[in-house]
Parts: C-alpha cells; sequence; structure tokens
C-alpha cells in the first residue's frame, strides 16, 4: 500500500475566515461567551482538515466537534485508500464488495453521472494507471484495466468485472465528506459554519452578517481571486500541486484515456451548491477545454466555473 501524499491545500480561506491557517490542531476560540469564534482542526483523508463555529460556547462546540471527528473517523474507513479494512480498500484488493454502504452506493451514483457528463474524463477506474505512473510500473498494462463500464454496483454488491481494475475516488470523496460534515452541523441547528475539508463549504453568514470570503490561490500560494459563499461550496484543482512522481513531475490529475496530465498553470475552481459536485467537476475540468467544461457544468443545477486558468 502506497502511503498517502500531502495534499497542498489551493483554497485558502481570507482573513474574515479568523486565521484558520494558524490554529492548532483541536479546538480553540476566542473566549467562552456565546457567540465566540471558535476553530476545530484535525485530519480527513490524509490531510488537513479545519472548521470554524460561531454562536457557541466552548462547552456547546466540544459535542459538535466530537461528533465531526466520529463521522470523519466512519467515512474514512469507507472512502480511504490508506486505511487498512476500508471498503474502498476491500473492493480494490479483491474486485468485490458485499453490502456496500448507502454512502460509497450515493459517491459511485454521481461519479456515474460526472463521467457521462465529462465525457468519460471523470474516471475512479484510473487508479491502476496512477499506481503505475506513481511506483514506475507498467502504464501501458495498467491501461487495459480502465474502463467505468467494468463497474457494476448495487445495494448488494459491488463488482469490478476486468481483471487489475481499482477504483480511487480522491477526486470526489473530499466533497462529499464535507457535504456530509455540513449536513451533520445543519441537523445541530448551526446555521453560520464555514467547512474546509480540502473542498469548502460555507453555510450561512459571517458574525458581521456577509458573505463568507474564499481565495482561489496556485499551488505557490499565491491566491489569484476571490469568491463570497454562502450556503455554497467551492472545490479547487491543481494538478501540479501534488507529484505523483517527483522525477518526471507527473500531476496527481491523469487522463484515463491517454495516461496524461494536463498543463502545468491547469487551475480550476467550481463552485455548487454540493461540495461533491464542486470536486468531481473541478477534477474533471482540468482534463477539458472551456468549452467542454462549460457543458460539463451545465449538466449539474447550480453550478458554475469561478475560474479556469
Amino acid at each position: 500500500m502506497t502511503s498517502p501524499l500531502s495534499r497542498r491545500r489551493f483554497l485558502s480561506i481570507s482573513a474574515a475566515a479568523f486565521g484558520l491557517a494558524g490554529a492548532p490542531v483541536g479546538a480553540t476560540g476566542t473566549g467562552t461567551e456565546m457567540g465566540a469564534v471558535l476553530r476545530w482542526r484535525g485530519r480527513a483523508l490524509g490531510a488537513s482538515t479545519s472548521m470554524t463555529l460561531t454562536g457557541l460556547s466552548e462547552v456547546q462546540a466540544q459535542p459538535v466537534f466530537r461528533a465531526v471527528e466520529r463521522e470523519l473517523t466512519r467515512l474514512e474507513r469507507i472512502f480511504s485508500l490508506y486505511v487498512d479494512g476500508s471498503e474502498i480498500a476491500r473492493l480494490n484488493a479483491s474486485g468485490h464488495l458485499d453490502t456496500p454502504s448507502p454512502e460509497l452506493l450515493d459517491v459511485l451514483s454521481l461519479s456515474a453521472s460526472l463521467h457521462a457528463a465529462t465525457a468519460g474524463v471523470f474516471d475512479p477506474t484510473v487508479q491502476p494507471v496512477w499506481l503505475a505512473l506513481a511506483q514506475g510500473g507498467n502504464v501501458a498494462q495498467a491501461q487495459d484495466a480502465v474502463g467505468w463500464e467494468h463497474v457494476r454496483f448495487d445495494t448488494r454488491a459491488v463488482r469490478l468485472t476486468r481483471p487489475g481494475m481499482g477504483l480511487t475516488l480522491n477526486g470526489i470523496a473530499q466533497g462529499y465528506i464535507t457535504d456530509r460534515i455540513a449536513a451533520l452541523l445543519r441537523a445541530r441547528g448551526l446555521d453560520n459554519v464555514v467547512i474546509d475539508m480540502g473542498e469548502i463549504a460555507a453555510i450561512g453568514t459571517r458574525p458581521d452578517g456577509r458573505d463568507w470570503q474564499a481565495g482561489i490561490s496556485r499551488p505557490d500560494g499565491l491566491v489569484v481571486h476571490h469568491v463570497a459563499l454562502r450556503n455554497r461550496a467551492l472545490a479547487t484543482s491543481a494538478p501540479y500541486g501534488t507529484l505523483l512522481s517527483a522525477e518526471d513531475k507527473t500531476g496527481h490529475i491523469i487522463d484515463p484515456t491517454n495516461a496524461t496530465a494536463p498543463s502545468e498553470r491547469t487551475l480550476v475552481s467550481i463552485s455548487a451548491p454540493l461540495a461533491a459536485v464542486a470536486d468531481g467537476l473541478s477534477t474533471a475540468c482540468c482534463l477539458l477545454n472551456h468549452e467542454k467544461a462549460q457543458s460539463a457544468v451545465a449538466s449539474f443545477a447550480g453550478a458554475e466555473i469561478e475560474l479556469i486558468i
């Protein structure tokens, strides 16, 4: 099993989001009074995550943070390639998974829609090619194992019907997990929250009543655009923010049809009502020209291109 890559964060909350980047791991706050700004940081799918809450005391916030941690752990046991015994790891090991979780089926169903809308460039079966490039394996042989049409799934089982197949949901799972955490917080009556799990979900407003502000930045950290968010998610992808191979500088977003990566300058940011949709589209649109990207995004209600470079 490969070790998780350290995924660079491409989205930076502006100063209005209270300096999340400097907060230590765990929950912190500006005070114990009602209306304090409370910050939590942790990890999910091998990457740093953070959340800001307002309108709660620290005592009230602690059960919320614990619930978030439990949910992250539960979802990692479904989607993480790096957790032994996760659903995706067991599926890839044997090509078969009985009684998949509803969450896995949700993501596979959305993946099918994204695959159709993007003319096949969103394809979670690219995992064997991804591994071959990362580990110096036989890329041509790995390509023979690629093909979304060879994935079968229903409530009884998920099956990979071609030998050597494997799935990666890294192009959509962080967005889906972001949506699940947002739903958890809404269910607890929290309506002014910003969540950064690699993709950003902004619920409600900042304490001053204005929209949350997100900065879209290049892999080198330079912010190139700002987006106002309210009850909306934002996902940004830059293929060369993470390299599969430092030697040949191969970006981590790979075209499943020819095992190539897009231009080093590519940067795509998509907003949508759901972070999973924004996540999947931002990944796929790195591999599409602007006209095809617009067509793909138009297939999902409320989705918008915020930036394509």
